[in-house]
């Protein structure tokens, strides 16, 4: 508002004949401005303003006073409105922390009137430690939209600035906008959400999922060449062998087999053959006849074999079953029929057989602990599930997967995981694979409390490895490169294969070593959904029910990535 200051000319008297002639007065050039002709009225009431020629006229004290004091009311005028119009709660302090101005929407926020504050302490009627302009005026502190609170009952934005003159504090501004509306209707629009999600996990248990895959998360081509190995072997009654590690869900595969190629009404009987002694192996595996042994119930007992007529019996850890009782399976496995403990009467089995280790069956067989003729006859197609540190581009959909899962079990709502918690999940090595990230996302699923993630909810041994520089573009480049054969040799497992480079191939970690950690992670995240909203034929609504999501959170998300 500068302008509205008078100009020294437009001021100009010419009628020089009403001056007194011996009254001395300092001479200007018609070029000075204000600010330098002010201190020159210190000596006389006139300034003569002459260039090369006669003198142009003269300047006097009372027509610049007059200006400045209309110049001063029009920029108070101004600025008065100006800062009414803004609709914010604007206050400002002196240097004696005294209220100097206090707008009409301050009134209104904060329920006191301006006659009643102005030119009396803030801090008679806030606590000092809850106002901003305080602190800001004691240290210079700047903030730009930062959540307040002055009353506990008032919940606010705020801006909040130093009033400086010639490199000293003399002031505060703060302008506040009342927020406290829309963070009631955010938290009780968080409890609905919760208990809408609550709703629709009640009602996805009650209806059966027509998708055998809908529990295998992940779209990496590891993952995609199983499902596709599944697909092929659903076709055949064929035993299969299912060999993975510790954690990477075998059970899970062996389901999706199942699924595939019998009705919705066979049964699906697992065994853990390692959880069971070996004195009560038999008769768990093939039933006993009343009267068997003494304490055997009275009636009788059906095996696990038996009750999985027409469907499908799936022995895992099936290298923990004692070689006596391999024998008997693998004529099982021959002749299709057993003998109950303790029967006469043959019985038929009739069910197809899928079995699963993560133990090297080949070094088992070489010391004698394993049969060979079993090994042979349980691999006539085998499936290799990849451990989660060959397949990392999965973790983001799992750790969302798991993060809806305990959310709901354990009421939390989770409104952000960092990237560095998504960094430190992705460089962690995974030895206990997908069943330890599912423990991790439980274990810091109930330490959020407050809605956000942190990299201190996490084990001690994922902090440690921040300081691994393994870029994860590379990483997700090698993942891509690396082939996963059926036939891989179980000897294998637990080292890390090295990836080929092949010829001609871009190296795009070059290329995106600019980008930060941020940005990588949201141009996979926007393939991802493009890729998943390709396969649900463009249907965003299908999409979301297939991700677990809203389709709110579906399109903000979305939005997000500009897709």
């Amino acid at each position: 508002m500068k302008h509205l200051l008078p100009d020294l000319m437009s001021l100009l008297r010419t009628d020089m004949s009403i001056l007194d002639s011996g009254l001395s007065m300092p001479v200007i050039p018609s070029t000075t401005g204000l600010a330098d002709a002010i201190p020159l009225f210190n000596t006389s009431p006139y300034l003569l303003i002459q260039d090369d020629g006669p003198s142009l006229g003269y300047i006097a004290v009372s027509d610049v006073l007059q200006e400045m004091m209309h110049a001063h009311r029009l920029m108070e005028a101004y600025f008065e409105t100006t800062l009414e119009t803004a609709g914010s709660a604007l206050t400002l302090i002196n240097e004696e922390a005294k209220v100097t101005y206090w707008t009409s929407g301050a009134e209104h926020v904060f329920s006191i009137n301006k006659k009643d504050i102005i030119g009396k302490p803030a801090a008679d009627f806030f606590p000092p430690d809850r106002l901003q302009s305080l602190k800001t005026l004691y240290t210079g502190e700047t903030v730009y939209r930062k959540q307040h609170q002055p009353r506990p009952d008032l919940f606010a934005l705020i801006n909040a600035r130093p009033v400086q003159l010639d490199g000293r504090i003399v002031g505060a501004v703060a302008a506040e906008v009342d927020i406290t509306t829309e963070i009631r209707l955010h938290q009780e629009l968080l409890h609905m959400t919760s208990k809408v999600q609550h709703l629709e996990k009640a009602v996805a248990r009650l209806r059966p999922d027509s998708d055998p895959f809908a529990r295998i998360k992940g779209s990496s081509p590891v993952i995609n060449q199983c499902l596709e190995t599944i697909r092929k072997i659903s076709t055949t009654s064929a035993t299969v062998l299912i060999l993975g590690e510790s954690g990477t869900g075998k059970e899970l595969f062996a389901k999706a087999i199942h699924d595939l190629r019998e009705p919705q009404t066979a049964p699906f009987i697992a065994i853990n053959c390692g959880a069971i002694p070996g004195s009560l192996f038999e008769s768990e595996l093939f039933g006993y006849e009343k009267g068997a042994f003494s304490g055997a119930d009275p009636k009788g007992k059906k095996g696990k074999i038996e009750l999985a007529e027409g469907g499908t019996l799936f022995l895992d850890e099936i290298g923990e079953m004692p070689l006596e009782l391999q024998v008997k399976l693998l004529r099982v496995l021959q002749e299709k029929s057993y003998f109950p403990v303790g029967g006469t009467r043959m019985k038929q089995a009739s069910c197809r057989i899928i079995a699963a280790t993560n133990q090297n069956l080949l070094g088992m067989i070489a010391r004698n602990q394993f049969r060979e003729d079993l090994y042979y006859r349980l691999n006539v197609i085998n499936l290799v599930i990849p451990p989660l540190r060959m397949r990392k581009e999965d973790i983001y959909e799992l750790t969302q997967t798991f993060l809806q899962e305990f959310s709901l079990l354990y009421n939390r709502h989770i409104e952000l995981v960092p990237p560095e918690v998504f960094k430190l999940l992705f460089h962690y090595d995974w030895p206990g694979n997908v069943r330890e990230l599912r423990n991790v996302i439980e274990r810091i699923t109930i330490l959020t409390t407050d809605g956000e993630v942190k990299p201190e909810y996490l084990p001690d041994s994922f902090i440690s490895s921040i300081d691994q520089e393994q870029p994860i573009l590379q990483e997700t480049l090698k993942l891509h490169s690396q082939p996963l054969e059926s036939g891989l040799s179980p000897s294998s497992w637990g080292t890390d294969t090295p990836v080929p480079s092949h010829e001609g191939e871009k190296d795009e970690s070059t290329d995106s070593s600019t980008l930060s950690y941020q940005e990588r992670l949201d141009t996979y995240e926007s393939e991802l959904l493009l890729q998943y909203l390709k396969t649900a034929g463009g249907n965003k609504r299908t999409l979301a029910r297939q991700l677990g999501i809203s389709r709110a959170t579906l399109y903000n998300r979305m939005k997000r990535l500009g897709l």
